[in-house]
């Protein structure tokens, strides 16, 4: 078979496919044999007949035709191969020659990925907040753990948020009481609008012994009930304020595994570091992609965006499905219009497509490549997340051209990393940042057991 490939504009080419007279004779007898099963010869089973018979029968120029439509679309397939040709949209065939007899030629017509060259892609600056951890926010997690052990004890104060209340409740519709509003020593936190926004406010100020009367619509929590006006009588019974341990080296003790409040302070602020840099290394990747699928100047082609489009609408409504949700009810939760829906979708579709071209071309560039062992590495860890034996698995990724799609995947995130390990990172001032993970800790050599024994 042979191949050749003419530039057209607009990222398509013509591939020109010509394939022998006795190449193209095994297609012929595919033919055959598929239209046996479709004649009824009499004296022969269905598909039994032999060619001479079915040839005199039907004439070579119907098996002719038949293996045309059946086999050029495999013969593409081997060309593109062949030529190394990266379609993205379903080809145009026309027979130009062998209809009749002799060599079997055909063009393809079709769209190809483009190409691109960028610049300054490992020079690239990206802006991100300073993950460094300040000392108030280490207060605000040690508040937070004091509030665990916190006492409450009687105040005559006036009520403000977070201190509690031991009420009387009674709600009526219609001099009705409503169950579940209706209560007694019910201890409250003011601010927490456990029952309806208006209590929190009304307790506020308030000191025991006072009586409220207010009405107030049910939250949408109440379900059916939701909107309606209830009239509450509330008796504020007693007051309590909630006191918390005093930071002290014997209250750190007590409360975790630490001996001092300095050491509570330096895990607190290790781990807050440790999540800050992997959030600080996210949004450099994310921003990284945004710049360098910047630099990407061509026309973006259609079939790529309508593919792009195509799998984040599917997730979308995947993930909907799974949380027992459908599309009508995310656009009218949100507030978005279909259409607004459709054009959000195509503008970040084109942005994700041009991020792929551009680490395409970095690829092509660094000359990055995805080894063996890493693609091997790869299919073993979809085994293990899908459940299955990797060699089962590389045996159907092998089919058609799902081995090099892997490898492109592997190579495309190798050149991200690239342009990760390059990028100059700053905050919002100009100045650089150090996101670099702390290495993780060496594990304890295990005990020989001939020591242990002899010891």
């Amino acid at each position: 078979m042979e191949t050749t490939v003419e530039a057209l504009e607009g990222n398509k080419v013509r591939l020109r496919v010509a394939v022998p007279a006795s190449e193209f004779e095994s297609a012929i007898d595919a033919a055959f044999r598929k239209l046996a099963r479709e004649v009824r010869i009499p004296g022969f089973r269905p598909g039994k007949a032999p060619r001479r018979l079915l040839e005199a029968h039907l004439g070579l120029e119907i098996a002719r035709e038949q293996a045309i439509r059946d086999s050029v679309p495999d013969y593409y397939l081997k060309a593109i191969e062949a030529e190394d040709l990266d379609t993205i949209a379903a080809p145009e065939f026309e027979i130009t020659g062998g209809q009749d007899e002799g060599d079997v030629e055909f063009d393809a017509v079709v769209e190809v990925r483009p190409q691109v060259e960028i610049e300054g892609y490992d020079a690239l600056q990206i802006t991100i907040e300073d993950p460094s951890v300040l000392d108030p926010e280490i207060d605000v997690q040690i508040d937070g753990l004091r509030e665990r052990f916190a006492d409450l004890e009687e105040s005559t104060t006036p009520l403000g948020k977070g201190d509690y209340a031991q009420l009387n409740i009674k709600g009526y519709i219609h001099d009705e009481e409503v169950p579940g509003l209706t209560v007694s020593d019910f201890l409250y936190e003011v601010g927490s609008e456990l029952v309806v926004p208006k209590l929190d406010e009304e307790l506020e100020g308030k000191r025991p012994g006072d009586m409220l009367k207010f009405n107030d619509e049910l939250p949408a929590r109440w379900g059916d009930r939701a909107g309606e006006e209830v009239a509450f009588q509330v008796l504020v019974k007693e007051t309590k304020r909630k006191v918390l341990p005093d930071l002290t080296d014997e209250w750190v003790r007590e409360a975790s595994e630490f001996d001092t409040v300095e050491q509570l302070r330096g895990d607190i602020r290790a781990r807050m570091e440790n999540v800050r840099r992997i959030q600080a290394h996210l949004a450099v990747r994310d921003k990284v992609l945004a710049a360098v699928g910047a630099k990407v100047a061509v026309d973006i082609p259609e079939p790529l965006v309508q593919e792009e489009m195509e799998r984040r609408l599917h997730n979308l409504v995947h993930r909907l499905e799974e949380q027992g949700a459908t599309v009508e009810q995310y656009l009218m939760a949100t507030g978005v219009t279909q259409d607004q829906l459709i054009a959000d979708v195509r503008l970040e579709s084109t942005k994700a497509v041009k991020a792929d071209l551009a680490l395409r071309s970095v690829v092509a560039a660094e000359q990055i490549v995805a080894d063996d062992e890493e693609v091997e590495a790869e299919i073993a860890r979809a085994a293990e997340r899908s459940g299955r034996k990797p060699a089962q698995l590389r045996k159907e990724i092998e089919r058609g051209q799902g081995l090099q799609a892997v490898r492109s995947e592997l190579s495309r995130g190798k050149a991200l990393q690239f342009l990760v390990d390059h990028a100059t990172v700053v905050d919002e001032e100009g100045k650089p940042l150090d996101i670099s993970l702390p290495e993780p800790a060496p594990e304890a050599p295990a005990e020989d057991p001939e020591e242990e024994s002899q010891s």
